[in-house]
């Protein structure tokens, strides 16, 4: 990054700062096409960013891939001046930062007490209004910081997105073959998924588990096979990714052998897992095969969910320096005035009446709103919290982002935060129980929102002042991506969460294929302090193990998610760490942001995502399946399923194939451990394509 800058020729102080384009000039920025492809990138990677949060409980930054997709879409179009690229990846971020904050809350609906009838509230048009509001609290609430933030603390705050930004838009200027790295490992990982997911001519993952009588039993073992965690994983490092298989393997290697070990009392057991709301068939299904995703579901889970918490808590008493620092400076930035004070272009901005009107009509409407829970006075409660928790958390997460990035950003930590200062509010005015755990939820959602949106809007608002663009077009931009986006971002939560219920499952997100894992701590942290109720221990246990953690000097966040995921997520992650490990070895350096490997790994990313999006799409479609013997009639199947069912043929004889190759060979496998060799086969293969890219020497031109 130090040589992108350098060749940038971007001043670092703010007194003699001229942007790329002069103030005074007047190219081409918010036209129709910048608009259109900003609000469909938007679409495509609120979509993929869905999917992954609810996956894997993380999300990656998509304005630089944004940026290099739109230089390269444009030009296909007639020449783009550099700020229409600047409106698109403006727009398209947007979408990509509400989804995670979408992702991360409003799911916890599905999870909260039976009697406060979260599930109802699950509904598009409910997540729709939640994702809306808070989408455009974090655009607004940024509008007066800009100055002070942006402007008055150029070379103080980095903004390292931001900044990368800028200078991947001024490269595109001068041209290079940016967008066809991130379109390569697009077009591979559609190739992989369709193959892997659709057809199944390969097994999803690979596991290994020893058995319940083993010395060390039920020790296991597994990865996903898929290209978007390979992506994440390479682009996260090996260092973060360590520590995130870490907990997979404290949990998955120890934890769960240590409780099989201890022989748990079976009518203790049973009481606790109804308690959590499993089935009885279920449980007795468990108890016969002494099953570890007993043990991980009736407590592992428990224990992650507490050490997540309390990680989240020391991200927040370790930022609050931070906190009070960012208060104290939008506090001297709204005595300045700002506004739209400034005449020249680069200085335009929203004016603040419409900040403090806009805000005060979004909550006043969210509390009169029938569809929305809770009676008036809860509402009117609802609506003063999310003006308060709003705007506090909205300038702490935007000036924490200009210090360590979007994707380090303790949003997790400071939705914690706002959900137990509503909670102890709402008991205090004697709103315990059920009933008002959702509006508690849609609190913490929108402020959730809020802040993820606001970091973004920080990074874009950076990029668009040093490239030299319009602060009101951009600010008018991304209430435009935040309101085409939530009407996709809703529709994917439904869809996966319809298209992947089972009849044991009523709902797909919840399950070891979508377990969103901040949802569900969320739905914890409500449940637990509101009824007062929770089995507190497993939960202080894990709390107890983030402390330690982090005494050791280790990133508690990363390690406590680690432990809560099925280490089938993390494993994956693990490898793609390696990787990049790998890579910086054999090149004696680190990658930058803008490197050959990154931007590829970006590209499987978004290509793994979208092609689970269309998955969910091809299980939501009915189609007549195989013939029931019982009745003579066709069974009720799927696209998905009955496209599957031709793969499944393929990956049974080819199991059998390697079976009998290796039986001639003297070495004596089962069917199950051939299909994992073939599976192995094509992960690797990938693996070495990512490694390939990421060695081959960049032209000059980039």
């Amino acid at each position: 990054m130090k040589q992108e800058k350098e060749n940038s020729g971007l001043p670092s102080g703010p007194s003699d700062f001229q942007p790329y384009i002069s103030p005074d000039a007047e190219i081409a920025e918010f036209s129709w096409k910048a608009i259109f492809f900003g609000a469909l990138f938007g679409v495509i990677f609120g979509a993929s960013t869905v999917y992954l949060a609810l996956k894997a409980g993380l999300t990656v930054s998509a304005s630089i891939p944004i940026a290099v997709l739109s230089i390269s879409v444009l030009r296909m179009f007639g020449r783009a001046t550099i700020l229409e690229n600047n409106i698109v990846q403006t727009i398209g971020s947007a979408g990509e930062s509400v989804a995670a904050g979408v992702a991360f809350t409003i799911p916890a609906l599905l999870f909260l007490s039976e009697n406060s009838k979260g599930e109802e509230y699950f509904n598009y048009v409910q997540i729709m209004m939640l994702a809306a509001t808070g989408g455009i609290l974090g655009v607004l609430f940024m509008v007066p910081l800009r100055r002070s933030l942006i402007v008055a603390e150029h070379g103080k705050l980095p903004y390292p997105e931001g900044t990368a930004c800028a200078d991947v838009l001024i490269a595109g200027e001068k041209g290079g073959r940016m967008a066809g790295l991130v379109f390569g490992g697009v077009g591979l990982a559609l190739v992989y998924k369709i193959c892997n997911s659709i057809m199944a001519f390969w097994k999803e993952s690979v596991s290994f588990a020893t058995p319940a009588t083993a010395k060390l039993p039920n020790a296991t073992v597994a990865s996903e096979v898929s290209p978007e965690y390979l992506g994440v994983g390479y682009i996260l490092g090996p260092k973060v990714a360590g520590i995130m298989v870490s907990g997979g393997i404290l949990a998955w290697v120890v934890l769960i052998p240590l409780l099989t070990v201890l022989r748990l009392d079976p009518v203790m057991m049973t009481s606790h897992l109804t308690t959590l709301g499993y089935d009885q068939e279920t449980i007795n299904g468990w108890l016969e095969s002494n099953s570890p995703d007993m043990y991980y579901r009736g407590y592992v889970r428990l224990i992650g969910a507490g050490a997540v918490t309390m990680a989240g808590i020391i991200t927040l008493i370790r930022t609050f320096p931070t906190i009070v620092g960012s208060l104290r400076g939008s506090v001297s930035s709204l005595r300045k005035g700002p506004g739209t004070a400034g005449t020249s272009r680069t200085e335009r901005e929203l004016p603040m009446s419409i900040v403090v009107l806009g805000s005060l009509a979004l909550v006043g409407i969210l509390a009169v709103l029938p569809i929305l829970p809770g009676d008036l006075t809860g509402k009117v409660t609802m609506a003063i919290l999310m003006l308060v928790f709003g705007f506090l958390f909205v300038t702490v997460a935007s000036r924490i982002v200009g210090i360590i990035g979007s994707s380090s950003s303790p949003i997790s930590a400071m939705t914690i935060a706002t959900l137990l200062g509503t909670c102890v509010i709402f008991l205090a005015m004697g709103m315990g129980g059920d009933a008002n755990q959702p509006i508690a939820l849609s609190v913490g959602a929108i402020v959730c929102i809020a802040a993820a949106n606001a970091g973004a809007t920080s990074q874009d608002l950076k990029t668009g002042y040093l490239v030299g663009a319009t602060p009101i077009r951009q600010q008018i931009g991304l209430v435009i991506g935040v309101l085409v986006s939530t009407c996709v971002i809703g529709l994917t939560l439904k869809l996966i969460d319809s298209s992947f219920a089972t009849e044991t499952e009523p709902h797909g997100i919840g399950t070891d294929k979508f377990p969103a894992p901040q949802a569900t701590l969320m739905a914890t942290i409500i449940k637990g302090v509101m009824s007062q109720s929770l089995d507190w221990s497993f939960l202080l246990i894990g709390a107890g193990l983030s402390l330690v953690v982090f005494l050791c000097g280790v990133s508690p966040l990363a390690w406590a998610v680690g432990v809560y995921l099925p280490i089938a997520t993390t494993f994956p992650i693990f490898i793609g760490g390696f990787l990049r490990g790998l890579v910086d070895k054999i090149r004696g350096k680190d990658e930058g942001e803008l490197s050959s490997g990154m931007l590829f790994a970006t590209g499987l990313v978004a290509g793994g995502t979208l092609m689970g999006v269309f998955s969910a799409l091809l299980k939501a479609i009915p189609m007549a399946g195989e013939l029931d013997p019982a009745t003579g009639q066709p069974a009720d199947s799927d696209v998905l399923t009955r496209l599957q069912a031709i793969g499944e043929a393929f990956q049974e004889n080819m199991g059998k194939s390697i079976q009998s190759f290796l039986g001639q060979l003297g070495i004596v496998t089962n069917e199950g451990t051939s299909l994992n060799l073939w599976t192995i086969l094509f992960y690797v293969m990938m693996g070495f394509i990512l490694i390939g890219v990421a060695l081959k020497r960049p032209r000059k031109a980039e």
